[in-house]
């Protein structure tokens, strides 16, 4: 059985995963559950000064059958005095030394709030902090969350202040609702960040009630953008993750948090860079104990793989991951389909014939059955055709060769440019 146990700039825990700092670790009841389900550690709910919640505050997005597919909240930080979260946090730390307990702090952008937070939060012994400059919204309407986090200046700034006095390492927690979360991410590096976390939640409405034509949710009848997470956002965090993994100027480790629900996803994630992952709503859609799928998933992948530690995961896919402008546009694949497996339902030909090139024929073959038969000199390789097939294993997408040399679309222009001599700003990244 291979090693899961993880190191996140200092923050040590037996296995990668981790509750995100959300309902699920509001109280020290529920952080000690979720250790004993298995979890390796839990990033508190954002400390600061306590608020007023609203009721109601989530709501579901379902799609084509599966419940939960994208989930939206407009809860805000912790509602419970701090002393409260503090003595808590001293008596799960205490019962559980050597899991990995991170307290999630959120106050106004003062060098005095932010020492006088870090301070007593770490009087109580927490292993690291987790600056919440993510969260979209409620807060954000008062300078915090992601407010602070869409100003790259304030991230480093504060993230200065933080380091002035901790003691912990410091991870920053970083918003999605920004251009180029890179930009964001290099500023946390630059004001002395030992880790990030990415992504908190995607600014949202939920939906609208066609019946009442009250926003979902709504509270007496008012509604307000909330924060968006769950299953539909993984491929947003995933690129984000990678994105962050692969700069060279991102020199810390990564937290990566958005949508993880499998085993599976913690791996892409990992592989993406990667050192611990973070769940919320997995969690709070089948509970704490879905955490045991996900380390017997893990450890089997682990020595289905031959690999002796999960730390040997983390980021071995970024360098798979590119610029545009650097792939190989003679690279081709086409699309076969298998009749065997085909059960004629004609999805591939009319998404082909409506929506992309027109290359699937519909023909009767010489048993007079009708058959498919895609034209593979027309053929792109888009993938389409695959990927809406309901018949498993009745279209493969097949490499051919196409019988040139490989060339980017960057080589093309250097090229042209060099044949031209006029043609020298045009890489593509």
């Amino acid at each position: 059985m291979a090693d899961l146990s993880i190191d996140l700039a200092g923050i040590k825990s037996p296995n990668p995963f981790w509750l995100a700092s959300a309902p699920p670790t509001n109280t020290g009841y529920q952080v000690q559950r979720a250790f004993e389900a298995g979890w390796g550690g839990a990033v508190w709910k954002t400390l600061g000064d306590p608020i007023i919640n609203t009721s109601s505050r989530f709501a579901a997005v379902n799609f084509n059958g599966q419940r939960v597919a994208g989930f939206n909240n407009i809860e805000l930080i912790t509602d419970r005095p701090l002393d409260v979260n503090l003595k808590e946090i001293y008596e799960t730390k205490k019962r559980f030394p050597n899991h990995a307990v991170v307290a999630s702090l959120m106050v106004e952008p003062t060098q005095e709030k932010w020492h006088e937070i870090v301070k007593r939060v770490e009087d109580v012994g927490v292993d690291g902090l987790e600056l919440n400059f993510g969260c979209p919204h409620g807060m954000a309407e008062r300078g915090m969350g992601a407010a602070s986090g869409q100003q790259p200046d304030l991230v480093e700034a504060q993230t200065y202040w933080v380091k002035e006095v901790a003691t912990t390492p410091v991870i920053v927690k970083l918003t999605p609702n920004i251009t180029d979360i890179t930009v964001t991410a290099r500023h946390a590096v630059k004001g002395g960040a030992d880790a990030i976390s990415l992504i908190n939640t995607i600014n949202s409405l939920a939906g609208v009630d066609i019946h009442s034509w009250n926003t979902i949710p709504h509270i007496g009848g008012k509604g307000a953008h909330g924060g968006y997470c769950g299953p539909a956002v993984k491929p947003i965090a995933l690129n984000m993750v990678a994105e962050c993994a692969r700069h060279p100027e991102v020199t810390v480790p990564i937290s990566g948090i958005g949508g993880i629900s499998t085993w599976q996803d913690v791996v892409e994630f990992m592989l993406m860079g990667s050192t611990a992952i973070q769940v919320c709503t997995a969690a709070m859609h089948h509970g704490f104990r879905i955490v045991e799928e996900m380390i017997d998933g893990l450890n089997n992948y682990l020595d289905e793989k031959g690999l002796a530690s999960v730390t040997e995961l983390t980021g071995k896919s970024v360098s798979k991951y590119s610029n545009w402008g650097d792939l190989n546009l003679n690279y081709k694949v086409v699309a076969r389909i298998n009749e065997d497996n085909c059960i004629n339902c004609n999805k591939c030909h009319i998404a082909c014939e409506d929506t992309s090139h027109q290359c699937i024929d519909m023909l009767t073959n010489a048993e007079g059955k009708a058959i498919l038969k895609v034209r593979e000199e027309d053929c792109v390789g888009c993938n389409l055709c695959s990927i809406v097939c309901p018949a498993e294993g009745a279209i493969d997408m097949v490499e051919v060769d196409s019988g040139l040399p490989p060339m980017t679309w960057n080589e093309r222009q250097r090229v042209v440019g060099s044949l031209s001599g006029s043609y020298s700003k045009a890489e593509v990244v």
